[in-house]
């Protein structure tokens, strides 16, 4: 598993040196996995269902294979361990995604929370953290969150 992981960095990785305002994707993709991740353990019950929409959140919106996948998870699952908040993963979204992404962000972390059909309160507190963090207005977090609670509890 560590060869996959140096791999990917070797494919994926390119080196931002002193261009701060720079994100390259493969900054963007760990942190929009942590966080995705994150949203799986708010409320302390990982099911089966939350881990496979993950998982499949990840491989979709970045186009990656099943291995790639895997490591991106697990680097990311890495990356939350080093962290002291949300906020290194949201500053780079907020240099690194359009509004409309930072939107569909919100979406993936609410289809997260509804996919074992309970909202906890955990969960939409995070999801309201968040959307305060990478500056979604409320109005599109609510937007947001009748979508997914439209397509997901019918």
């Amino acid at each position: 598993m560590v060869n996959i992981i140096k791999q990917f960095f070797g494919t994926y990785v390119k080196p931002s040196y002193e261009d701060k305002d720079n994100v390259s994707e493969h900054a963007l993709q760990i942190a929009t996995a942590a966080l995705l991740i994150e949203m799986m353990r708010a409320d302390t019950d990982i099911s089966a269902e939350e881990e496979e929409k993950v998982n499949t959140t990840i491989r979709s919106r970045f186009k990656l294979t099943g291995e790639e996948t895997a490591a991106l998870i697990e680097l990311a699952g890495h990356r939350i361990w080093e962290a002291t908040g949300y906020f290194e993963f949201t500053s780079l979204m907020n240099k690194g995604f359009s509004y409309e992404q930072k939107i569909k962000v919100i979406e993936h972390l609410w289809e997260i929370a509804y996919v074992d059909g309970i909202l906890d309160k955990y969960e939409e507190y995070m999801v309201r953290k968040i959307a305060d963090l990478i500056y979604v207005s409320h109005k599109d977090f609510i937007d947001a969150k009748l979508r997914v609670k439209k397509q997901t509890v019918m």
